[in-house]
C-alpha cells in the first residue's frame, strides 16, 4: 500500500509539473502572439487621435483617449506577463554574479526615478552568487522600484540593501521607509495580478512581486517580507551560496 501511495504521489507530481510547464508555455505563446495585433491597435488609434482631435465632438475625443490608454495598459500587462513566463522558458544558465556590480547597474537604470523622488539608496558589501544576472537584477530592480513608488507622502524614501551569510545560503534584504503593508496581505502581494491599491493611487499591473518570487524560487531560494502599515517594509530573499563558499566554512 505504501509503495502504491508513493507511486501515485510520484505520478501526481509529474502530472502537476507537466501542467505547470504547459501553462507557462501557453502564457509565453499567448502573450508573444498578442504583441503584433495590439501594437497595430495602439498605433492606428494614436494616429486617429492626432489626425482628428479637435475635429470631432468632445465625447469622441474622450472615447479615443480611452482606447489609447487601454491599449497602452494592455501592452504593459502583456510585456509583464511575457517577462513572467520567460523566467523558466528563457532563463539563462547560472554563472558567478557580483551583486555589488549588479546593484550598481540597477541603480544606474533607476537613476531618474531615484533622483525625482529624492530617495537615498545605501548598500552594504554584497556577495558573489551563482545566478542568472538578468533575473537577479530584475529582483533588485522591482523591490527598489516599489520602495520608491510606495513612499510616504512628503518623505524622501530611505532604501537599504544588505546581505548576510546564513548556513548554506545568503540572506538578502531590501528595507524601505514607505507606507508599509498590513500583515493580512503578506502572502497576497506575491500572487499574480494582485494589487493592494487602485490604479489611480499607484500605477502597475500587480506582476512585479510575483515575478520576484518566481525568479527567487528558480534560484533555489525563498522570498518573504516584514512590515507594518506606516512603518516601512523589508523584503527578504535567499540565494544558495556558491559551492566553494560552502566548503570554506
Amino acid at each position: 500500500e505504501l509503495r502504491q501511495a508513493q507511486e501515485g504521489l510520484r505520478q501526481y507530481a509529474e502530472s502537476l509539473a507537466r501542467s505547470n510547464t504547459e501553462l507557462e508555455h501557453f502564457a509565453y505563446v499567448a502573450s508573444h502572439d498578442l504583441q503584433e495585433p495590439l501594437r497595430k491597435i495602439g498605433s492606428f488609434t494614436e494616429l486617429l487621435a492626432r489626425k482628428y482631435q479637435g475635429h470631432l465632438d468632445e465625447k469622441a475625443d474622450a472615447y479615443i483617449g480611452y482606447i489609447v490608454d487601454g491599449a497602452q495598459r494592455l501592452q504593459t500587462l502583456i510585456n509583464d506577463l511575457l517577462a513572467f513566463s520567460r523566467v523558466t522558458t528563457k532563463g539563462k544558465e547560472f554563472e558567478p554574479v557580483d551583486c555589488n556590480a549588479l546593484l550598481a547597474r540597477v541603480r544606474q537604470d533607476l537613476e531618474l526615478a531615484i533622483k525625482e523622488s529624492g530617495a537615498r539608496l545605501s548598500a552594504g558589501n554584497l556577495p558573489t552568487v551563482m545566478a542568472d544576472a538578468g533575473q537577479l537584477g530584475q529582483v533588485f530592480q522591482n523591490l527598489i522600484t516599489n520602495a520608491v513608488k510606495y513612499r510616504a507622502a512628503g518623505q524622501a524614501p530611505e532604501i537599504a540593501v544588505a546581505a548576510v551569510e546564513r548556513d548554506a545560503e545568503w540572506l538578502f534584504s531590501v528595507r524601505d521607509s514607505g507606507i508599509g503593508i498590513e500583515p493580512q496581505h503578506f502572502e497576497r502581494v506575491f500572487q499574480l495580478f494582485q494589487r493592494l491599491h487602485t490604479r489611480e493611487e499607484y500605477s502597475g499591473t500587480g506582476i512585479g512581486l510575483a515575478l520576484c518570487k518566481k525568479i527567487v524560487e528558480r534560484h533555489g531560494g525563498k522570498i518573504w517580507l516584514e512590515s507594518a502599515a506606516g512603518k516601512g517594509t523589508t523584503f527578504f530573499f535567499t540565494v544558495p551560496r556558491m559551492p566553494m563558499q560552502q566548503k570554506t566554512r
